[in-house]
């Protein structure tokens, strides 16, 4: 149904950072409508939402102690790191408990926004329009895959991590993950068992981290330890790591080129147990294919049937033209990691990656769009964010070498992120901390 009256705000996108929005929403004046493809909320936590990247394996990486959103911890009968079904009860629980579902307009997509005389046109996928003065892009980043491609003829199958569901899908196969993120590597743990042999692809060495140290989940252990300085961390918990992990060349993987949390964290030491046992072997980059085999930069080669590129996602808001949110190192140009810096009227939530918990940081990240969005024209509020996106760059980097890769072009250190969240609702005059 066609809506005559001109929004406030739109936004696109009913995961996560999409209902953190709502609910920042509700709290003001602001007329507002959320826009949702699929039938219910949950974001990629609906494995069966057109799209997901989720897998049946799927958990979260960091604990349900640290993870929920403000207001509304996840159950205390929930694991230390739920399972993907788990965290979808869980987001839907949230949408019900603040009765979020009312704003949103469900099986119905984005498929234009476009910038006419300062106002938002909105083409939607049953045919209407709707004007909005104010846009947040809240559709997440693992929805448009990066497709790799590599020289030479292969008689297997390639595909994107972005397609697997299940490790029935491994049987009698002999199975090349490319790509060493917590996906990859997850994906890569099921091979392990259920193909007839796996193999993992790696271009540079990492730092694996368990998800439990001293019984406690990792992030929990980290948080309830003394808050000393980065480079002190790097060191304790390096230590940390070499007594529990070991040499990791031992498993065949490379020696890391980077410090300890300058990459994001790979959240999985169950890989360097099928790595011990045999069940996986690791590999060095790939370089061409030949036939039915994979030939590696070391000039090794073996026999393979499928290929799993877990070779990541693209920063994309599809609905947008090109070049409408300017970019830098392949990602886009954000303030904050939230504001466009070509145009007022415009943000995303959920862009900007961190190794820490998100729910909570999305929260104060809708306050400030909420606030800019809402700020009255000529008002101090509204003067001092169109400054400080032209002019502000503060290093959200703490001074940290971050891995030269297209991931961490944006990459932040959380705790310099949020303080400085925190200095900028000092600015625009937000008062005391709310959730």
């Amino acid at each position: 149904m066609e809506s005559a009256a001109v929004l406030d705000i739109a936004v696109v996108g009913a995961g996560p950072a999409g209902l953190t929005l709502a609910r920042r929403l509700d709290g003001s004046a602001a007329t507002f409508e959320i826009f949702e493809r699929h039938h219910d909320v949950g974001g990629i936590w609906d494995i069966d939402a057109p799209g997901s990247p989720m897998y049946e394996s799927a958990h979260f990486i960091s604990s349900r102690t640290l993870s929920g959103f403000p207001d509304f911890p996840m159950p205390d009968d929930y694991p230390d790191y739920p399972d993907h079904r788990q965290l979808l009860d869980y987001i839907r629980g949230f949408a019900d408990r603040f009765d979020l579902r009312r704003n949103i307009t469900f099986n119905t997509e984005v498929t234009e926004a476009r910038l006419d005389e300062g106002m938002w046109q909105l083409s939607l996928s049953d045919g209407s329009t709707r004007q909005a003065r104010y846009l947040v892009c809240a559709n997440g980043v693992t929805w448009v895959p990066n497709q790799v491609t590599w020289p030479g003829d292969f008689d297997g199958e390639v595909r994107h991590s972005s397609t697997y569901r299940s490790p029935a899908e491994f049987a009698g196969r002999r199975v090349l993950v490319v790509g060493a993120g917590n996906s990859g590597v997850d994906i890569a743990c099921d091979a392990s068992f259920a193909a007839d042999q796996a193999f993992l692809s790696v271009r540079r060495g990492y730092h694996f981290i368990p998800k439990h140290i001293m019984g406690k989940p990792a992030d929990v252990f980290a948080s309830e330890g003394p808050h000393v300085p980065f480079k002190v961390s790097q060191k304790v918990f390096g230590a940390l790591l070499r007594a529990i992990n070991g040499d990791l060349r031992r498993f065949g993987l490379p020696k890391p080129d980077h410090g300890l949390f300058e990459s994001h964290p790979i959240m999985n030491t169950q890989i360097l147990h099928y790595l011990s046992h045999g069940d996986c072997i690791a590999k060095g980059d790939v370089d061409r294919f030949d036939g039915d085999s994979v030939v590696f930069a070391d000039g090794s080669r073996e026999q393979v049937d499928l290929v799993i590129a877990a070779t990541g996602y693209q920063h994309a808001s599809p609905f947008l033209a090109d070049g409408m949110l300017e970019t830098r190192g392949g990602r886009p140009d954000l303030y904050l990691g939230m504001f466009a810096r070509n145009h007022e009227n415009l943000a995303v939530l959920g862009f900007i990656e961190f190794a820490s918990a998100a729910y909570t940081a999305f929260d104060l990240m809708a306050e400030l769009i909420v606030a800019d969005a809402t700020a009255p024209e000529g008002s101090n509020r509204a003067r001092t964010m169109r400054e400080r996106k032209r002019s502000h760059r503060p290093d959200l980097t703490a001074g940290h070498r971050y891995v030269d890769s297209e991931r961490h072009a944006n990459y932040v250190d959380a705790d310099t992120y949020l303080k400085t969240l925190g200095e900028t609702r000092d600015a625009l005059g937000l008062g005391a901390m709310t959730s």
